[in-house]
């Protein structure tokens, strides 16, 4: 085919029909007249196989029957399948980016949930490891904050004593010795006096490596090699003295030669026992004998007497169902005033265990009370007790922040990829719209010709197809 810009366009186009013959034609007219006889025919073979082409196609009609399909075709599936086809695209789009949005209030909710968890265990989240040691540090101040108030039970322990008829020491114990002394250690309250010394056992922090943000070296502390020679207790340091072990010299332990028979030399001088008076009655003060107390001195305190009583496992519980208990019974009390009238049998013993508080002084007991379990029901305190007191619970926190920021990292990726695939959907879908006007404006154009071939057979009436794009 010769090079026409025309012609290169309408052979570029996949269905091509009697209607782009006839146009070819026309073009070959124009670059092939040179080929034209004396009689008006054309001796190019090319332009001669397109009039054989455009001859079948007109006999019997057959490119009106074509024309008709193509026309139908574009109409019934071709042009709406590619509109159905930019709409699915534009609803995805949508839809990928109402996802993406969507997913924007989980993301908020774990980066909340993250930030509140810090807050309440009172760290930055940046070196969990030296945080959560820094931040145990401060646990015997906020154990004072939570029974600052703890003086205000008295009078509620006093009418729960009366009322039960137990001695003022023997009712909620822990919870006496707490507003007697205050948050003492185990072995105070055991022994009922203060230690000498306290060596509290040590914090262990079970962090793994990879929850850990900083790495740190794990080396094993065995203390120091004094030969037995001293030894450390509280800090200070105890001289167990020089063991001489040479024959003979003063202050030392003659063991004797080695050709003797073995017996030892004690330097005492050997004397006869007999007829010999002992007195008892030498002041042991002359022999430099320093008798200890029984106790009462004081001690140290190890182990788990070495921890304060907010600060004990089993105390701190026992102290908190005190409170639980003491609670009971005020709301009891509180019970019983609201049931008691004028006119009702009451007995005498209850009345007058009773008439000494009316119920506001009661509530009054217990807001008191509440606010002494809120501050030891603490979110902070809880979190900070068992990171002190169990070696996995800091593992298990900081995997818990760490499996956070991950579904947090996460849900952020899963953000991007749908905000992309929402931008890939919509250049797809303004891609099909020139496919589309191209589709809509060959169709109209078959429309056309399609109506002007039937007119010209019936004397140019106006002939319109309906149902058309």
């Amino acid at each position: 085919m010769p090079s026409h810009e025309k012609l290169i366009e309408l052979l570029k186009g996949t269905n091509i029909n009697y209607f782009h013959c006839k146009e070819i034609i026309e073009i070959l007219k124009q670059t092939e007249k040179d080929t034209k006889g004396l009689f008006g025919s054309y001796g190019s073979q090319r332009m001669k196989d397109w009039q054989e082409i455009v001859r079948l196609y007109e006999k019997d009609n057959v490119y009106l029957a074509e024309s008709a399909q193509l026309y139908v075709r574009n109409v019934n599936y071709e042009v709406p399948n590619v509109k159905k086809q930019m709409t699915k695209f534009e609803q995805q789009s949508d839809e990928c980016l109402k996802r993406s949005n969507d997913l924007g209030k989980p993301e908020a909710q774990l980066l909340a949930e993250h930030a509140a968890l810090l807050q309440q265990i009172g760290v930055k989240g940046e070196n969990l490891r030296e945080e959560f040691t820094q931040v145990l540090s401060g646990l015997p101040e906020i154990y004072a904050k939570s029974i600052k108030q703890i003086g205000t039970l008295d009078e509620a322990l006093q009418l729960y004593a009366t009322t039960t008829g137990q001695t003022k020491q023997q009712c909620l114990p822990i919870t006496r010795h707490l507003i007697d002394f205050g948050n003492t250690t185990v072995y105070q309250y055991i022994h009922k006096e203060a230690p000498l010394s306290v060596e509290e056992p040590p914090i262990k922090l079970n962090l793994s490596a990879e929850n850990e943000m900083k790495s740190n070296d794990n080396e094993i502390d065995f203390g120091d090699d004094n030969n037995g020679a001293s030894s450390t207790i509280s800090g200070e340091m105890i001289d167990f003295g020089e063991l001489n072990l040479e024959t003979g010299g003063e202050g030392g332990i003659d063991f004797g030669d080695a050709g003797d028979t073995g017996d030892i030399d004690w330097g005492i001088e050997s004397a006869p026992t007999e007829g010999v008076e002992i007195n008892f009655d030498i002041p042991i003060e002359e022999y430099g004998i320093v008798v200890e107390g029984a106790g009462m001195d004081g001690g140290v305190a190890k182990g788990d007497q070495a921890y304060t009583l907010l600060d004990s496992p089993s105390y701190r519980e026992r102290f908190i169902d005190e409170l639980y208990e003491l609670e009971a019974f005020l709301r009891m009390r509180c019970y019983e005033l609201r049931q008691v009238t004028a006119s009702s049998n009451v007995m005498f013993s209850l009345m007058e265990s009773i008439s000494t508080h009316d119920e506001e002084s009661l509530r009054k007991m217990l807001t008191n009370l509440d606010v002494i379990l809120t501050e030891m029901s603490s979110e902070q305190t809880r979190h900070l007790f068992q990171l002190k007191h169990s070696p996995k619970y800091a593992d298990l926190l900081a995997s818990k922040l760490k499996q956070m920021l991950k579904a947090v990292e996460k849900i952020r990726t899963t953000k991007q990829v749908l905000k992309d695939r929402s931008v890939e959907l919509k250049e797809q879908r303004v891609a099909l719209t020139p496919v589309l006007e191209k589709l809509i404006a060959q169709t109209k154009d078959l429309q056309g010709k399609i109506e002007q071939d039937i007119s010209k057979r019936y004397k140019n009436r106006i002939v319109n197809l309906l149902g058309g794009v």
